[in-house]
C-alpha cells in the first residue's frame, strides 16, 4: 500500500495559494487577467506616445542646459531643430555642384516644417558647401528622410548628407521607434527556444510565455498611466529595458514555480493540491527576491538625471507585474491545462518521491558540485576570488565620461558621416552652436564676453523676445569633444560674470556636459544607498548579519569583475570608444539586484535545510536541489538581456552585454561555487547572531522525512 501524500500546512498562506489554484477560483483568476488586459491593453500600445527622447527627457530640470531649452521656446512659436545639409567633393566644388546645391534650396523649403533656409555657404578650402534648414518638431524624421532623398540626387562624385541636431535626432528616433517590436520578438524567440530545451516539451513553454506577454502588456499600461498622469519620464532606453526585463524576470519566476509544481505532482494525486503546496513553498522566496529587485530599482528615483530617475519606476513596475502574473495567472493556467501540459514527460503521482533520496538522485550534476564544495571549500572560494579579482583589473580600461556623436552608434549613419564632413571643412562646432540667453539690457556686455571667450570661433546675430536676447556661438572644437566642453565652462564663467545679465549657456555641448556631471553625482549618491537598502532586506529575510554580508560582498565583487571584463571587451573586442556616463550606475543596479536575486533563492533554501540538517549539510542540500533550476533561470535572463546587444545604439548594446555577462558570471561562479564554499567554510557562524548559529551539527545525522523541492 502506497504512502499517503503529505498533508500541507493549513496556514493563511496555503489557503491563499489554494484560492489561486482552486477548482473554481482558477477560472476567476484567468477571467480577472483577461478583463485587465481588455481594459488596459490598449494603453500599452500608446507607450511610445509618451516617450521623451530629447535632451530634456534625460537631464534634470535644474540643469542650466535644460533651462536654456525652455527659454528658447520664447523665441519661436514652434520648437525647431536645425538640419545641416553638407555637400563635399574631395577635388573641389564645381559650378555644377553649386548649381545643384542652389536648386536644392527650393526643395528644402518644401520639407515638412521647414523654416527659413540659409545658404548654401562655401567652405574656405572650396571643397564643401553647407545649407542650414531649421525644422519644426512636428515631423523631423520625415523631413530629414525627404531631405536626404533630395540632396543625394546630384552630379557623380558629389557626396551629400543631412546632419546637425535634426539629422542626428532622426537617426536616433528611428532606432528607438523600432526597439519595442524588435526586442519583443527577440526576447520571445530566445525564451521559447530555451524553454523548449529546458522543459523538453512542445507545449509547456507556451504557458509561461503567454503569462509573460500578459505581464508585459500590464506593465506597459501601468507605465503609460504613470507617464501620462504622474509626470514619469519614459524614453526609448527605459521602454526597451522594460521589455527584456519583464520577459527575463517573468521566465525566471516561472522556472522556479514550474519546477516546484512538477515535483509536487509526483507527491500529490490532485493537481490543485499540488499547485497549492508548490505556491505555498515557492512564493516566499520569489516575493522576497522580487521585492529586493523592485526596491533597489526604486532607489533610482533619487537620481538627478531624469532618464535614470524614470527608469527606476519603469523597471520596478515590470518586476512587480511579472511577479503578479507568475504567482496568479501562471498557476491558474497550469492547473487548467492539467498534467498533460508536461507531455511527453508527464509527472505522475508516485509514493517513492516522498523520500528525499529519490529527489536528490535526479540532480546528479549538482550533487557532484555540492560534493566538491564540501570537500574543498577553501580552495574553491580562494581560487574563484582570485579569478574575479583578476577580472577587476580591466576597470582601468573603463572610459565612462560619455560618448561622442559618432560613438553613440555601432554603425555609421548619415548624420555621423555629415558631421565628419563638417569637421574637415568648416569650423568644428558648426551646426551645433552654444546657445547663450540673457536679459536684453545686458546684450552688449554678454556679446563681448562670449566673443572674447577662448574656443569661440564666431558669434551669430542676436535674437530678442520678451526681454531676453539669444546668441548662438560657433565653437572651434567639435561639439562632442572634451575641448568643446572646456569652452562651455569658460563661456559660462564669462557670461555669469556679466552684471544683471542672468545669462545661461546651453546647446548640444552644454547638454552633454550637464549629463556627464549629473551622472557622476548619481553614481556617488545612489550606489551606497542601494547597497544599504539591499543589505537591510537580506538581514530581514535571513534574520542574520554574517550571511547577508557574505552575499553582498560576493555580489559586489561579481559586479566589479563583470564591469572590468566588459570594459576590456568593449574597447579591444568591439572597438567602442567608451560608455555612456550613466552606464556604471545602471550596470550596478541591474547586476547587484539580479545577482542578489539568485543568491536569495539559494540562501533562503539553505536556511530552511539548515534548520533540519545543520548548516553544512543544509548548504550541500540547498545547492543540490536549486542548482539546476537557478542556473536555467540565469541562462534565460542573460539571453533576454543579450537581445539588447544586437541594437545599433552603443549604450543599449553595452547594457545588454554587461548584464548578460554579469548574470552568467554570478550564476555559474558566484552562486554555484564562491558563496556556498565561503558559507561551508564558515559553517553555522554565517547565521550569527540568530539562534540558528548556536545549533551544532547533531542534526546533520538525520535527514528530514520529506524534502521540499525547489523554491
Amino acid at each position: 500500500m502506497s504512502a499517503p501524500s503529505p498533508a500541507p500546512p493549513r496556514t493563511w498562506a496555503h489557503r491563499a495559494a489554494g484560492l489561486i489554484a482552486g477548482r473554481r477560483t482558477k477560472w476567476a483568476v484567468l477571467a480577472l487577467w483577461i478583463v485587465l488586459l481588455a481594459v488596459l491593453g490598449p494603453l500599452a500600445g500608446k507607450l511610445g506616445d509618451v516617450e521623451e527622447n530629447d535632451a530634456a527627457g534625460w537631464l534634470p530640470g535644474g540643469a542650466e542646459s535644460t533651462r536654456v531649452v525652455k527659454l528658447e521656446e520664447q523665441f519661436r512659436k514652434d520648437g525647431t531643430m536645425l538640419a545641416v545639409v553638407v555637400y563635399e567633393r574631395s577635388s573641389g566644388i564645381t559650378s555644377a555642384d553649386k548649381a545643384k546645391a542652389a536648386s536644392d534650396v527650393a526643395g528644402l523649403r518644401g520639407l515638412p516644417g521647414a523654416q527659413q533656409v540659409q545658404g548654401p555657404f562655401p567652405s574656405k578650402d572650396g571643397k564643401a558647401l553647407q545649407t542650414l534648414v531649421p525644422l519644426t518638431d512636428e515631423d523631423v524624421t520625415k523631413a530629414v528622410d525627404d531631405g536626404r532623398d533630395l540632396v543625394k540626387r546630384g552630379p557623380p562624385g558629389l557626396d551629400a548628407h543631412v546632419t546637425g541636431p535634426a539629422g542626428g535626432g532622426a537617426d536616433q528616433f528611428k532606432v528607438f521607434e523600432s526597439i519595442d517590436g524588435f526586442l519583443l520578438m527577440a526576447a520571445g524567440i530566445v525564451v521559447i527556444v530555451l524553454l523548449l530545451f529546458i522543459y523538453r516539451s512542445p507545449v509547456l513553454w507556451l504557458v509561461p510565455v503567454l503569462s509573460a506577454v500578459f505581464a508585459l502588456g500590464l506593465a506597459q499600461a501601468v507605465v503609460y498611466l504613470l507617464a501620462k498622469n504622474a509626470d514619469l519620464t519614459v524614453n526609448g532606453q527605459s521602454a526597451g529595458i522594460l521589455t527584456v526585463l519583464v520577459f527575463g524576470v517573468a521566465t525566471d519566476y516561472a522556472l522556479l514555480l514550474v519546477a516546484r509544481y512538477r515535483e509536487e505532482l509526483h507527491r500529490h494525486a490532485d493537481r490543485h493540491e499540488a499547485m497549492a503546496y508548490a505556491l505555498h513553498r515557492a512564493a516566499p522566496a520569489v516575493i522576497a527576491s522580487a521585492a529586493t529587485v523592485a526596491i533597489g530599482l526604486l532607489c533610482l528615483l533619487l537620481a538627478d538625471m531624469n532618464s535614470t530617475a524614470g527608469l527606476g519606476p519603469v523597471a520596478a513596475a515590470g518586476v512587480i507585474t511579472a511577479l503578479a502574473a507568475m504567482l496568479t495567472l501562471l498557476p491558474a493556467l497550469l492547473v487548467i491545462c492539467g498534467r498533460w501540459v508536461f507531455w511527453p514527460l508527464v509527472p505522475r503521482y508516485d509514493a517513492k518521491y516522498l523520500k528525499p533520496e529519490a529527489y536528490e538522485s535526479e540532480h546528479g550534476v549538482w550533487s557532484r558540485v555540492a560534493g566538491a564544495v564540501a570537500r574543498h571549500p577553501r580552495v574553491l572560494w580562494a581560487a574563484t576570488t582570485v579569478g574575479l579579482l583578476a577580472l577587476t583589473l580591466g576597470l582601468g580600461s573603463l572610459k565612462a565620461d560619455g560618448l561622442s556623436d559618432a560613438g553613440q552608434f555601432t554603425g555609421r549613419p548619415d548624420s555621423i558621416a555629415g558631421n565628419e564632413v563638417i569637421g574637415r571643412h568648416f569650423p568644428a562646432g558648426s551646426g551645433s552652436p552654444a546657445v547663450v540667453i540673457a536679459n536684453t539690457g545686458a546684450a552688449g556686455p554678454v556679446a563681448a564676453a562670449v566673443s572674447g571667450t577662448p574656443g569661440v570661433a564666431e558669434l551669430g546675430r542676436p535674437a530678442t523676445a520678451n526681454g531676453l536676447v539669444k546668441y548662438e556661438a560657433t565653437l572651434r572644437d567639435p561639439a562632442d569633444s572634451s575641448g568643446a566642453q572646456r569652452t562651455i565652462d569658460r563661456l559660462r564663467a564669462a557670461a555669469h560674470a556679466v552684471p544683471n545679465a542672468e545669462a545661461k549657456v546651453g546647446g548640444t555641448t552644454a547638454t552633454s556636459l550637464d549629463i556627464k556631471r549629473a551622472s557622476a553625482r548619481d553614481n556617488k549618491v545612489i550606489i551606497p544607498i542601494v547597497l544599504a537598502v539591499v543589505f537591510l532586506i537580506l538581514i530581514l529575510l535571513l534574520r542574520a548579519l554574517v550571511a547577508p554580508l557574505l552575499m553582498m560582498a560576493t555580489v559586489v565583487l561579481s559586479f566589479l569583475a563583470s564591469l572590468g571584463a566588459c570594459a576590456l571587451i568593449f574597447r579591444h573586442g568591439f572597438g567602442f570608444e567608451g560608455t555612456d556616463a550613466g552606464f556604471p550606475l545602471l550596470a550596478f543596479i541591474f547586476l547587484v539586484a539580479l545577482g542578489v536575486d539568485y543568491n536569495i533563492f539559494l540562501m533562503h533554501r539553505v536556511r530552511e535545510e539548515s534548520q533540519a540538517l545543520g548548516t553544512r549539510r543544509g548548504i550541500t542540500r540547498g545547492l543540490t536541489v536549486t542548482g539546476g533550476v537557478i542556473t536555467s533561470a540565469g541562462l534565460v535572463l542573460a539571453a533576454t538581456f543579450a537581445a539588447l546587444a544586437t541594437l545599433p545604439l552603443v549604450s543599449m548594446a553595452e547594457m545588454g552585454f554587461v548584464v548578460a555577462f554579469g548574470v552568467l558570471l554570478d550564476t555559474l561562479i558566484v552562486r554555484s561555487l564562491l558563496l556556498p564554499a565561503l558559507a561551508y567554510d564558515m559553517g553555522r557562524r554565517i547565521w550569527a547572531p540568530s539562534r540558528l548559529a548556536a545549533r551544532r551539527g547533531a542534526t546533520e545525522q538525520e535527514p528530514p522525512k520529506v524534502l521540499d523541492p525547489v523554491h
